[in-house]
């Protein structure tokens, strides 16, 4: 009788960790960047190459940075949500075209609208890597002093911009 005592204790552990495992929503991946200074970098514009764009030059405000491809999907039904959304000018919307071709991210700009104040070019990815980006679209909301405050993964909904966002701008623009 002991001898099925383990494998059952075993068997019951198993099944609490993918019990919980169910319950946990993908899109809300612990960042360990958050409270944390977004990293920096240097790098060209995408529509303006001679042009060069670094977080501390956005020091002193509440921006987004919202990392996008043009041959991502689910940037493409995130997109509308973001032109709208800067249409209402509550915070400078930075864009982070990630892993892409500039012909391909400057076309899919002039086809589909342009949200962002300006966006960052990134054909290798590697400020991507640095913010710890799993895959586009991802959203970071960094406050004034350059910290990060929020990691959104996955495209934003207006239910993600009315329940998350826009709250917690509200706040730290206050």
């Amino acid at each position: 009788m002991k001898r099925f005592l383990l494998p059952l204790g075993l068997f019951l552990v198993l099944a609490l960790f993918l019990a919980i495992g169910l319950k946990l929503d993908p899109r809300e991946v612990p960042s360990p960047l958050v409270g944390k200074p977004a990293p920096g970098f240097q790098a060209p514009a995408l529509g303006r190459p001679e042009t060069t764009i670094k977080p501390d030059d956005l020091l002193g405000k509440v921006w987004l940075l919202n990392v996008w491809a043009s041959w991502c999907g689910a940037c493409r039904d995130e997109h509308p949500v973001l032109v709208e959304f800067s249409r209402r000018k509550l915070v400078p919307i930075y864009g982070l075209n990630y892993k892409d071709k500039r012909e391909d991210g400057l076309g899919w700009l002039t086809k589909f609208g342009n949200p962002y104040t300006e966006s960052v070019f990134d054909p290798e990815g590697r400020i991507g890597i640095d913010y710890g980006v799993y895959g586009v679209p991802e959203t970071f909301v960094i406050d004034r002093a350059g910290v990060i405050r929020y990691k959104h993964i996955g495209p934003i909904t207006p239910e993600v911009l009315r329940d998350k966002l826009e709250p917690l701008l509200r706040k730290l623009n206050a």
